[in-house]
């Protein structure tokens, strides 16, 4: 009988030879080009057959469109060598000699950390042939080289990118104005663009709109508020040339354009005074950088001062309350406050800044690299974890962090804070458990080459400000004016505004946003005159009035051949309704008002009631600017009317139609106090009449006087009241106010 000790000797022997040919393979040299592996097992002519037939067909049909034979390939590494394996790239050697089953190469197509191809898996059978070749040593035929694909150079849409040499990566460069058959129409080099365009489409543009629309399309646009009878009758009456020019120059300075143009930048950055989560606690001060982006605007501050200040105001000046209020851009989003990892908890605040980064500043969407690299664009995973080192030491975001500038008298003010040097490290599939290599702060290698000289510490979000708004910079001024283009005409030249990559809609005009981008560098990057370029132009003035012709070629006006009508903004419908009641209160800044908000609706939250002191009558009419974001708790008339999403930078507000909206309209609270307001309106300026109190409502409301005809009806529908519901005359003409403030007329813009 053999003896065990003697069995269990000899195993050991083996095990130790054994574990002596392994450890000689996986010592061999990474990068060298020839290797010496003692056993030359991978270089037998059966290995070297086993890879031509098996292995070869897989790299070539599965791994080279992105992996080889392209002149930039994905995540810096190649698959058409073995060297290349062995080498790896961004995320370390592709395999793993001493595991075969635990290399990066495996572990991707078995979707374990990464998932490729981004395609589809791949059949257990080819899984196990990849498995087999690794655990044989990597056997490679030399004399046989593996090839890309034919169409390897254009990647298919699943795990191609776009070209870095494609628009909008290309430097800017002023486009030349083109010359139209109608220089006539052309008001601004905008128009002769936009008619180059409709010329070629067989279009023409729309007639210019009436001088009642126009006032009023452009009060709202620039202001966010109604124009007055009287501001509408001195329009109409001035019949200078240069009537309307007058009026855009003194829209362009009231206080009111800071308020309804900032709100669209809050949008952007997802502006809150909460933090959401179940207790959704407050930011306290988040107020200040709202007015902060308010009082900016109305001065016109340049936009690359603007873009500094908030990416690295606590760097340029750490005495400036203004220059540290900006800084509260970064403590804007949500905050968990008690995560369940907490780790995860931290780069998921991390993303947020990232991804509102990229896609304000940049029109990138470059969190979609977080995880793996982007499947369409040339935005590879480390470019992600790249620009999120500039933000890896910032202190967590739980709205805590107050600064108290000047000295213990000073404000208080919500701001950046930074802790230390963090290493920040590629994360496998985005798992903060799974680290990979380290990476330094960088910028999107799409938009030109790393800097190799940022420095450490917080000096490095200098270097990320000054990188964004450096005039090479291709994206910065591109898309600034196309969202000034959005907010104008309700469309951006790239539809999608914090996208202008692949997965995102074309541009239908980029030599004019290049045009514009190119005027705004060069005139400072002051944001009035280009809002003065565009609302001076023919395109802007014209009618909304749809034509057969048009529709038939252009239904969805890409082109521009009419004006788009378009419903007022949530916070426009509750601030108009305010304004033609009478009751707007239009005191600026401080700190946040809580209008009433309906008990049921306050019992809906985790803490009933909580976080909303309710303020008095004469501070919850203010404009909706100025009302507390609670993101747990919207209130009910802006809510319904398609607010913003706070969760995440909110680029387009889009523009529902659905039951709650009349429903809340006709029988809410708000709506029917400002009627009743209105109504009082009416009695106290048109007393005993109800001929001039219904024209002075429609006059209010839409800005015109209503016909014989209408005029007529509404004085029936009031009578009725009386006679038919035995209402008397306060309560028939309260009724009268409430479908006034329901008219499609008063929330559309022709």
């Amino acid at each position: 009988m053999t003896n065990p000790r003697v069995v269990l000797a000899m195993g050991l022997v083996i095990v130790a030879a054994l574990c002596r040919q392994v450890a000689s393979v996986a010592e061999e040299p990474r990068a060298a080009v020839e290797f010496t592996d003692p056993a030359e097992s991978w270089t037998s002519a059966q290995a070297q057959e086993f890879f031509r037939q098996q292995v070869r067909p897989i790299l070539e049909s599965r791994c080279l469109r992105c992996h080889g034979g392209e002149p930039k390939i994905r995540g810096n590494l190649r698959l058409d060598s073995r060297e290349g394996l062995l080498r790896g790239g961004d995320l370390g050697p592709a395999v793993d000699l001493d595991q075969p089953g635990e290399s990066l190469l495996i572990r991707a197509v078995r979707y374990e950390d990464l998932e490729m191809p981004p395609s589809g898996r791949l059949p257990a059978e080819e899984i196990e042939v990849l498995v087999r070749w690794i655990e044989q040593g990597l056997p490679w035929d030399k004399a046989a080289a593996v090839d890309a694909p034919a169409d390897a150079g254009s990647p298919p849409a699943e795990a191609g990118s776009a070209l870095p040499s494609a628009w909008p990566y290309q430097r800017l460069q002023r486009p030349p104005v083109p010359a139209v058959s109608d220089p006539g129409w052309v008001n601004t080099p905008i128009d002769a663009f936009l008619l180059a365009k409709l010329e070629s489409e067989g279009l023409t543009p729309a007639p210019a709109a009436d001088r009642i629309a126009l006032i009023r399309r452009l009060t709202f646009d620039l202001t966010g508020l109604p124009p007055t009878p009287e501001e509408i009758d001195a329009f109409v009456a001035d019949n200078s040339p240069a009537a309307y020019e007058r009026l855009v120059d003194r829209l362009l300075a009231s206080p009111r354009y800071g308020e309804a143009w900032g709100r669209h930048w809050l949008d952007l950055v997802r502006y809150a005074e909460t933090n959401g989560y179940e207790r959704d606690s407050a930011k306290p001060f988040a107020w200040r950088y709202r007015d902060y982006v308010i009082s900016a605007l109305n001065r016109d501050k340049p936009y690359d001062q603007f873009v500094r200040e908030q990416i690295a105001g606590d760097l340029i000046d750490p005495d400036s309350v203004e220059c540290l209020v900006a800084t509260g851009y970064y403590r804007l989003g949500t905050w968990d406050d008690e995560p369940a990892d907490r780790l995860l908890a931290r780069y998921d605040v991390l993303d947020g800044i990232v991804s509102t980064t990229g896609g304000v500043f940049l029109g990138l969407p470059i969190h979609c690299a977080r995880c793996h690299d982007h499947k369409r664009d040339p935005i590879p995973q480390t470019d992600y974890y790249r620009l999120l080192a500039f933000f890896n030491d910032i202190t967590d975001s739980d709205g805590k962090n107050l600064q108290r500038v000047g000295g213990d008298a000073g404000p208080e003010v919500m701001c950046v804070r930074e802790d230390g040097t963090t290493p920040t490290h590629v994360l496998l599939r985005g798992n903060p458990n799974l680290p990979g290599p380290e990476v330094q702060p960088g910028f999107p290698t799409c938009l030109g080459e790393l800097s190799a000289s940022i420095p450490p510490g917080p000096q490095k979000r200098l270097e990320l400000a000054a990188w964004l708004t450096d005039p090479s910079n291709p994206m910065t001024a591109r898309v600034m004016v196309n969202r000034l283009w959005h907010y104008h005409f309700g469309r951006g030249i790239v539809p999608s505004t914090n996208d202008f990559g692949q997965l995102g809609e074309p541009a239908t005009h980029p030599e004019l946003l290049d045009w514009l981008a190119v005027e705004l560098i060069e005139g400072g990057w002051r944001l009035k005159p280009i809002h003065r370029l565009i609302l001076l132009s023919s395109a802007y003035r014209m009618s909304s009035r749809a034509r057969p012709e048009g529709l038939a070629r252009d239904p969805e006006n890409r082109w521009l051949w009419r004006y788009p009508m378009r419903r007022l903004r949530a916070e426009e419908i509750r601030d108009a309704i305010l304004a033609v009641s009478g009751s707007l209160n239009d005191q600026a800044g401080g700190p946040s008002i809580c209008p009433p908000i309906p008990n049921e609706v306050l019992a809906g939250q985790s803490v009933p009631g909580s976080g909303w002191n309710t303020s008095s009558s004469e501070q919850s009419t203010r404009r909706s600017i100025y009302i507390h974001v609670k993101r747990s708790l919207l209130v009910p008339i802006l809510a319904v009317h398609d607010s913003a999403d706070t969760d995440a930078s909110c680029p387009v507000r889009y523009t529902t139609t659905v039951p709650a909206q009349p429903l809340a309209l006709l029988n809410g609270a708000f709506a029917n106090e400002q009627a009743d307001r209105l109504a009082r309106r009416l009695q106290h300026e048109c007393p005993g009449d109800p001929r001039a109190q219904i024209r002075r409502a429609v006059r209010l409301t839409t800005g015109r006087d209503p016909d014989p005809v209408e005029l007529a009806g509404d004085l029936a529908f009031l009578e009725s009241l009386g006679t038919d519901f035995g209402l008397d005359e306060a309560a028939s003409l309260r009724q009268f106010c409430l479908l006034a403030l329901n008219a499609n007329a008063f929330f559309y813009l022709d």
